[in-house]
């Protein structure tokens, strides 16, 4: 039977649960014994989609944030890089599907060209870029 590979929806909308976790060794930045949080899809989604228009949040800040809402020393850095890709492709395909702009999560305000995400995306850079500047935020 041939695999069928999974939406961006159905990517964003997994059911895993939030968690926090002792990291057991040294990860990334985050050194040992320390508490870090790792959210969901889902979470990453709603936190872009509080984003004022006009603002550009880094990935950094919003591990901090939500580390801090989630009394958690540190948010993984692994899974906030993998779920902001995944929400910003759900997005997308809300958006190739008919959904207006300013109805999808607005992913263009904590992603320009420099971050490692804008060089994985599907569908490339433009309407980041275009979006950017519709916001006065720099690409």
């Amino acid at each position: 039977m041939a695999y069928k590979r999974k939406t961006w929806q159905e990517k964003l909308h997994n059911n895993h649960p939030e968690k926090v976790e002792v990291v057991d060794g040294k990860f990334a930045d985050i050194p040992a014994g320390a508490s870090m949080y790792i959210a969901t899809p889902m979470i990453v989604d709603a936190y872009i989609r509080n984003i004022p228009k006009g603002t550009h949040t880094s990935l950094q800040q919003m591990r901090k944030d939500l580390a801090a809402e989630h009394h958690a020393e540190y948010s993984c850095p692994i899974t906030s890089g993998i779920f902001l890709r995944i929400a910003a492709e759900a997005a997308y395909e809300e958006y190739m599907a008919g959904k207006p702009l300013n109805k999808i999560t607005p992913f263009w305000r904590m992603i320009d060209r420099k971050s490692p995400a804008a060089k994985k995306l599907t569908f490339g850079v433009d309407l980041i870029k275009q979006q950017r500047e519709k916001e006065g935020l720099p690409f």
